[in-house]
């Protein structure tokens, strides 16, 4: 396979916190990827490079390719890189359809005509179709991580990054955002998802990675990675020496 997102021997640090320390990783064509690590290990400051909002003090982030680490994060969301924030933030006051809307016409520089047609498709795919002209500011939490979701998706993306969507959920809420993840995936959308519910990731993602300090663990088959002794000891204090 061709990867197509990743960070080749990256460092970023605040100050003097080194919180990304050489890493490399990467999403090939089609793939899911999954990211653990225990809080503080640079998962989420991984994607914002990723998507621009940050920049790596050195290395490189490559898209199917090319060096894009000087490339704003407009210009990769029109790429196909999309991400999904881990609390969402939708314009309250606007429509459903309307938040999405924005998304599509502003994250791809669409015809109108087109900006509409994929709005109205990343609607359904997610399940919103019924709160379509329900105002963003009443919807639960579980519509919201939709919304969320569908936002990213009218932006047509290869790419989509995935920052804990299933946290604050229950456990049927899960499966219905696992449900939606799994169709998103059949259309050849390329996913690297960070998240805490492991049994979430293990359902949809190809491969696991698991990180911390900002360094890479292990890289491998889900199966594999959960029973590292390294991802046991950092993750559940089990010394299996």
């Amino acid at each position: 396979m061709t990867a197509l997102l990743g960070l080749e021997g990256v460092y970023k640090s605040f100050g003097s916190l080194q919180v990304i320390d050489g890493l490399t990783l990467s999403v090939d064509k089609g793939e899911a990827l999954g990211v653990i690590g225990p809080n503080g290990a640079g998962k989420t400051t991984a994607l914002n490079l990723m998507i621009g909002r940050l920049r790596p003090d050195r290395g490189f982030v490559i898209f199917d390719g090319r060096d894009v680490t000087s490339m704003p994060p407009h210009d990769r969301c029109r790429a196909g890189i999309a991400l999904t924030h881990q609390i969402p933030h939708p314009f309250e006051a606007m429509i459903v359809f309307e938040n999405v809307l924005v998304g599509a016409t502003y994250g791809r520089s669409k015809p109108e005509r087109e900006s509409y047609a994929n709005s109205v498709s990343a609607i359904e795919l997610t399940g919103l179709a019924a709160k379509a002209n329900t105002r963003a500011g009443s919807l639960t939490l579980l519509e919201r991580k939709r919304l969320e979701l569908a936002r990213a998706l009218a932006t047509e993306p290869r790419v989509l990054l995935l920052d804990e969507i299933a946290g604050g959920l229950s456990e049927h809420e899960v499966h219905e955002v696992i449900q939606v993840i799994q169709q998103v995936r059949a259309e050849g959308v390329s996913i690297i998802w960070i998240e805490h519910v492991v049994h979430a990731l293990r359902s949809v993602v190809d491969r696991l990675v698991a990180i911390n300090f900002g360094r890479m663990l292990v890289d491998g088959a889900p199966d594999h990675v959960m029973a590292s002794a390294e991802v046991q000891r950092v993750f559940l204090g089990i010394d299996v020496s």
